[in-house]
């Protein structure tokens, strides 16, 4: 079981550097006050992200920021081997040795200049990892009070199971959302119940605002008749329809967006009524339940 207690909703950092909006060191200090101010304490990092730059950029408004790393907690991802200048990586691939996870997290420590992280995740699954070298890594960093609780990204069921067969599995990061909704109906999210292993998910609007196709035009649609009905914004109305399945699953949202922060928490009070939830699925898949 999770030894961390996160916010609800998560703030996602990946856009926050050189990769998207390349906020600088005073902006990054406003958006941690803005969440921490709307009751968003949880923020998700990986060493990748503004290739291998962002977690630094963080860390140093973190520190100008004088607020008590107590009161909020850090997620960070390793194990993804960028091409980058950054690096001396010639192809893209995966590291799970014990040397690597051991110095890859002591790494985003020093970038994010903090003492621990609440969480770490291994990014993505390689066919090459070896269960008892990353459980070895993990027992010595928690051992060493470096991080507290483990997890996964992007791994299937199987792979979780070979993982945590050696190491306990606190969460698992999977895109999930009202156009991907393949977790529920794979056993992803089902193994992560019966394994007490809270998901959360990144990408949690999934495509309806980022494409434009027969699914999307689909889900506006009903989505405008059910901001009339609800009088909240289309964005809250779908991180509510996450929130409400029984697996507990913790949206990422990456918006830096000053009055979508400010309501994103209002999607944790909402509960869509079950026809309103399953008529999001219905238009979604373009055809009814079974």
């Amino acid at each position: 079981m999770s030894k961390t207690t996160l916010s609800p909703i998560i703030a996602g950092a990946m856009n926050w550097g050189i990769w998207d909006k390349n906020l600088s060191t005073k902006e990054i200090i406003n958006m941690i006050h803005l969440c921490l101010e709307n009751k968003i304490t949880t923020f998700d990092h990986a060493d990748i992200y503004g290739s291998y730059t962002t977690e630094s950029d963080f860390g140093k408004a973190l520190t100008g920021s004088k607020i008590d790393r107590n009161k909020m907690q850090l997620i960070s991802k390793c194990g993804i081997q960028m091409v980058t200048e950054n690096r001396s990586n010639k192809i893209k691939h995966y590291d799970y040795s014990k040397e690597y996870i051991i110095w890859s997290v002591e790494n985003s420590l020093k970038n994010l200049q903090t003492d621990y992280l609440d969480v770490l995740l291994l990014h993505r699954p390689s066919p090459l990892m070896q269960a008892d070298e990353i459980a070895e890594a993990v027992l010595k960093l928690k051992s060493e009070g470096k991080i507290i609780d483990f997890g996964l990204s992007n791994f299937t069921a199987s792979q979780t199971a070979l993982i945590s067969q050696k190491t306990e599995v606190s969460y698992n990061q999977i895109s999930f959302s009202a156009t991907n909704y393949e977790p529920m109906l794979d056993g992803s999210l089902d193994y992560m119940q019966v394994h007490n292993i809270r998901p959360m998910s990144w990408n949690p609007l999934g495509s309806v605002f980022r494409e434009d196709n027969q699914q999307t035009r689909r889900l506006k649609k009903l989505l405008a008749t059910l901001v009339s009905k609800y009088e909240l914004g289309s964005d809250t109305l779908l991180l509510s329809w996450i929130l409400q399945h029984p697996a507990k699953i913790i949206p990422i949202a990456g918006t830096v967006n000053v009055a979508r922060i400010q309501s994103l928490m209002k999607a944790t009070e909402l509960k869509l009524d079950k026809e309103d939830w399953f008529a999001i699925w219905t238009e979604s898949m373009g055809n009814d339940v079974p």
